[in-house]
């Protein structure tokens, strides 16, 4: 978190959306003429993954990745014109939603207008030759960010972008210097004093990884001094090694609540079980009954909430980014649009944005997520793997309202019969 975040973000849902596979035509017209129902989720930002043309040599598959970014003033002309996007971004706004763009500053394609202007502001080896970081990313030539030019060029890359939209999703924020981050926040504030900062974080693995090789990688902790959000990929291995039954819960519920503490006061995480990088939720927890409980559990944790397009309608397959591999919208025979927008509207309430929070282990793979502001007490109630049981609550006895679905909780002797479905009770 930057000192001047606003822990309100954490009461936002963000919609993700990859253009290219949203539709058949993958063009931003067909978002915008789809703009009333993603506002309809509860859908606060939407984060628009990269916009801009991709390189051609290479290339991964028979279109490359949207991260293999050619030119960053150029509109991808298969999604449209610069005029379609304006509209897009235009419609977004008019529906009181914000834009986020994806900003790729790690590195450009290879064939890349810059890499043709300036191979000096790129990595090389000993022998001259283009160097990666990370050499399965076998499209792409990272930068050099040890070149003053380099820093200037791409402040103004986000200067004129931060004319059009609302924030940014910078993409392997890790991996470009942070004094760097600092430096760029500090020149768009000078614009848009409320412009929105999320880092794709990553996982300590990673880190140490790249660090090994004698490049910088920022911590969570460090990405805060310029961001207002990161990624969940913190406690990412923890959750999926529970999800497998390789840790027991106690363990990731340890990781839950060492984020509260080992990072800033008004620091956001981005929650979520899904986006473009990993599988579909519903491949991982493939048990309907189980993915609605985690998911709820998710849209309950401290911080701002994803939704990657499809997953409202339980979307099983998940899109390549190489290829032309369109969403398939009618196959599913579930839909949680319903559940994120009750998950959404319990975000907005001053105690889910800034009561003290903490998770609690209650056996039998049911966890309990607690929000408390002075005698007020909000209470979660998860059963992750569709659990019966009697649990202890701290709340006064009495008759609730289940304010997830909408029916009665009786508290009796401090205790709650959990009948394998999600409980969210105040007092």
């Amino acid at each position: 978190m930057a000192r001047d975040t606003d822990i309100n973000l954490r009461s936002k849902t963000i919609y993700s959306v990859f253009v290219r596979n949203y539709s058949e035509d993958g063009k931003f017209k067909d978002v915008l003429s789809d703009l009333d129902r993603i506002k309809s989720l509860g859908t606060d930002i939407i984060w628009l993954m990269p916009i801009n043309s991709i390189g051609v040599k290479d290339r991964k598959g028979m279109l490359g990745s949207p991260y293999a970014i050619q030119d960053y003033y150029a509109i991808n002309p298969e999604l449209g014109d610069e005029k379609d996007f304006k509209e897009l971004i235009e419609a977004i706004h008019a529906r009181k939603m914000k834009v986020m763009i994806d900003i790729v500053f790690n590195h450009t394609s290879k064939d890349s207008l810059l890499i043709q202007q300036q191979p000096e502001w790129f990595l090389h080896d000993e022998k001259g030759m283009l160097q990666n970081k990370n050499p399965e990313w076998t499209d792409v030539a990272e930068f050099d960010f040890s070149q003053p030019e380099l820093w200037s060029y791409l402040l103004e890359v986000l200067k004129h972008y931060a004319e059009l939209v609302d924030g940014f999703r910078c993409d392997v924020a890790p991996q470009v210097p942070i004094d760097f981050w600092v430096t760029a926040r500090k020149e768009i504030k000078q614009r848009k004093n409320d412009f929105i900062w999320l880092a794709e974080s990553t996982d300590a693995n990673y880190i140490r990884d790249i660090r090994g090789k004698g490049y910088w990688a920022s911590s969570d902790g460090e990405l805060y001094n310029a961001f207002d959000m990161t990624y969940d990929y913190d406690i990412d291995q923890i959750w999926r090694s529970y999800i497998r039954g390789e840790v027991a819960s106690q363990q990731y519920v340890d990781a839950l609540n060492n984020q509260s503490v080992i990072y800033p006061a008004n620091a956001i995480k981005m929650r979520g079980l899904e986006n473009h990088d990993q599988e579909r939720a519903y491949s991982l927890i493939p048990n309907i009954r189980d993915l609605f409980n985690w998911t709820a559990f998710s849209g309950f944790q401290s911080g701002s909430l994803l939704i990657y397009n499809g997953q409202e309608f339980v979307e099983k397959h998940t899109p390549s980014l190489f290829e032309k591999d369109v969403i398939n919208w009618a196959s599913s025979e579930f839909d949680f649009s319903a559940l994120f927008l009750r998950l959404h509207e319990l975000m907005q309430d001053k105690i889910q944005i800034s009561g003290v929070y903490a998770v609690e282990d209650l056996g039998k793979d049911i966890l309990s997520v607690k929000y408390r502001i002075k005698d007020k007490v909000r209470i979660g109630i998860f059963p992750l793997k569709g659990t019966t049981k009697k649990v202890l609550v701290d709340i006064d006895d009495g008759t609730y309202k289940n304010m997830l679905l909408d029916n009665d909780i009786k508290v009796t002797d401090g205790t709650i019969d959990v009948s394998g479905k999600p409980i969210i009770i105040e007092n």
